[in-house]
């Protein structure tokens, strides 16, 4: 070897910031356009923002996806879903692998067209409903300070971080989410705004002029407005926003399809592949020279190791809770396994119950509470405004606050959709049950929150009050008629409707044990007697329907009803068996735990051969042909109510018991 040669190591390429955010981005473009379908701009042009967040803050371990105390990390602007999939692939988690990133938005794979809970680890939340997500984000900034109160910094110690977009903050429930994390400090709460002047229509500028960091400031965050593309800013301002004792919003400027040669910054980007060209062209102004799908090895590995760094934290924190003198409580509650005092306090409240005299199903929900709340501590509840109504506070609940934690309600303020959607997540952070109240008729104003618990097979309880004409002088506009149609018409939603305070204890043990789908008890204002005098061990409402008062003969009617008008068919039935027509009552509390029973068991019930059947609800009757058939009677409402005290409208609208009696006895 000559003296003069030098033996030269090879090359070792180190992947800089650049590199791996590309990686976001190429894998987007590609997956959208393999998919011929899907949003490749915003991933590329937050790709900078959450190549920080993940690189230099967030706390997680993709070996350990559900351990508890990692941050959270919501993409509110569901529609971006590539950013989230190429992130989960790129630092190693094993639901999503390359073919999954290949198979996007088709059939059986795991990377949906919108980020859908449960389909992947690492997906927190579903969204695509903008707005949802940070609403959500909200619940789970809650759920972590809740935890940390009463199990301390050493377990529960966790950011909640969403990037929502334009769309996002124009939604309205954006405002009732932000408001009500200003009020409650959610200081642990950080808002990364994809703030690229571009929506679905155009530039913004065209549909919404908000200066949206005052609009946060005014609500009590901490803001600051960067530019999307400066990875030293966006580090310094994550820094900034965790060292607050506010909220924080950081509106990060950036351009939408970053680095497309024609498409950047337009919202000919937003929802439809780039085409071959234009991907060409962006790869080539990123600098990025590699074949679709493709990740160089030492990117990947930056990437991997950026996973792995959690298991760091991850199993410093397993020997804490091992240590720790609340280890065994604090497995229970993220479980979502029920305490064994349960089913003795469930007990002791029908016992109770069996002998209790007139009340509304309100009342008697708020007696259940009373009880429950105190044997099941990770109850959490709430109300829109509405606690004095709804009966959702007992004497065992301290209310949270900015300052104070301790507490488990939340006063929600009239902001009844922002409520519904904080509860999934709260459901979705685990470790609590949360339940809210409001009036039955103001499910309009969170329908959409409920039909994702639905979606995502969440446990949270709604407690409906005020379900129908039953409130008299409020008039229309707060008398439900086509809401108990709409709500049982909605998949994986449990709809109870108790008829008295019996049915009400057994239908909030339901809705308590149901772990994989929401629940909603529609309660009334108006008193309704005890019809079950007797206490009974099993839980007759379990089934959905059952026979509360049959004939010594084969029944010639079967009237079924629910809630307030069990009562009325019970009266009806006493006349008719006078008549010589032998009458059979059905409560049904829940439609859907009825369908799921088996068919002998449902006509066990409904009967069989030439029966009359008949059915009394103070609602629509949309629904009810599935029970009594297309010639059924059917005694109820067939317009909007009036203002009028319950029992003149009861009787304005023909919802009693004579008038059942007078249409079954016409078909005799």
């Amino acid at each position: 070897m000559s003296s003069n040669s030098v033996l030269k190591s090879p090359k070792i390429e180190v992947a800089t910031h650049k590199d791996m955010a590309n990686a976001i981005s190429a894998l987007s473009m590609d997956a959208v356009q393999k998919a011929n379908s899907g949003h490749p701009g915003m991933p590329m042009g937050m790709a900078d923002v959450a190549t920080v967040l993940f690189t230099k803050f967030l706390k997680f371990d993709p070996k350990k996806p559900n351990w508890p105390d990692r941050d959270r990390f919501v993409l509110s602007a569901g529609h971006g879903s590539m950013l989230l999939y190429s992130l989960l692939y790129l630092t190693g988690y094993k639901d999503i692998s390359l073919d999954e990133i290949k198979n996007f938005r088709q059939l059986g794979a795991k990377t949906c067209g919108h980020p859908e809970y449960g389909e992947a680890a690492g997906i927190e939340t579903t969204t695509g409903p903008l707005g949802q997500g940070i609403a959500n984000a909200v619940g789970m900034a809650m759920a972590e300070k809740l935890l940390a109160a009463r199990f301390g910094n050493n377990l529960v110690d966790h950011y909640t971080y969403t990037i929502a977009g334009d769309g996002c903050l124009m939604e309205g429930i954006s405002h009732e989410a932000i408001s009500l994390a200003g009020t409650l400090g959610l200081d642990k709460l950080i808002v990364l705004f994809d703030d690229n002047h571009i929506c679905i229509d155009g530039p913004t500028e065209m549909t919404v002029n908000d200066d949206q960091p005052a609009r946060f400031a005014a609500c009590g965050w901490h803001v600051q407005s960067i530019d999307g593309h400066d990875p030293h800013a966006i580090e310094s301002a994550i820094k900034s926003a965790q060292e607050s004792d506010k909220p924080s919003l950081i509106a990060c400027r950036t351009k939408i399809a970053k680095g497309a040669p024609t498409k950047e910054g337009k919202n000919s980007a937003h929802g439809a592949p780039l085409g071959d060209e234009e991907i060409k062209g962006a790869k080539a102004s990123i600098g990025w020279e590699h074949d679709a799908f493709v990740v160089p090895e030492y990117i990947l590995q930056a990437w991997r190791e950026t996973g792995a760094r959690g298991s760091v934290d991850s199993e410093s924190w397993e020997t804490r809770l091992k240590e720790s003198d609340k280890k065994d409580e604090f497995k229970r509650i993220i479980s979502g396994k029920l305490p064994k005092e349960f089913k003795n306090t469930i007990t002791a409240i029908k016992k109770d119950f069996a002998k209790s005299d007139k009340m509304a199903t309100r009342q008697s929900s708020g007696k259940v509470l009373e009880a429950l709340c105190s044997s099941v501590p990770e109850l959490i509840g709430g109300s829109a405004d509405l606690t004095g109504s709804n009966l959702t506070k007992t004497s065992y609940m301290q209310p949270i606050s900015k300052d104070d934690f301790s507490g488990s309600y939340i006063y929600y303020g009239v902001r009844e959709h922002a409520m519904c959607s904080a509860m999934n997540g709260m459901a979705l952070h685990g470790g609590m049950i949360p339940f809210g109240g409001t009036f039955f008729v103001f499910t309009d104003y969170c329908r959409p929150a409920i039909r994702l618990a639905a979606l995502m097979k969440q446990r949270a309880i709604y407690v409906m009050t005020h379900d129908s004409i039953g409130l008299g002088e409020d008039g229309p506009t707060h008398q439900p008629v086509e809401h108990l149609a709409a709500m049982r018409c909605m998949p994986n939603l449990y709809v109870y409707r108790p008829a008295d305070a019996n049915e009400v204890v057994e239908c909030w043990q339901l809705s308590i044990e149901k772990e994989d789908a929401p629940s909603m008890l529609v309660l009334t204002r108006q008193g309704v007697p005890n019809l079950r005098r007797k206490y009974e061990k099993d839980n007759l409402s379990a089934k959905g329907a059952y026979i509360i008062a049959d004939s010594d003969k084969a029944p010639k009617t079967v009237i079924i009803a629910t809630g307030s008008e069990v009562e009325l068919a019970l009266k009806a039935k006493e006349q008719l068996d006078a008549a010589s027509i032998p009458t059979r009552v059905v409560s049904m509390p829940c439609d859907r735990l009825f369908d799921e029973q088996s068919n002998a068991y449902k006509k066990s019930v409904l009967g069989e051969g030439d029966i009359v059947r008949a059915a009394i609800e103070a609602a629509g009757s949309y629904g009810w042909e599935r029970y009594i058939g297309n010639d059924g009677i059917f005694v109820g409402m067939k317009g909007f109510g009036a203002s009028a005290p319950a029992t003149d409208l009861y009787k304005h609208f023909c919802i009693t018991a004579e008038n059942l009696v007078e249409q079954v006895l016409s078909r005799f």
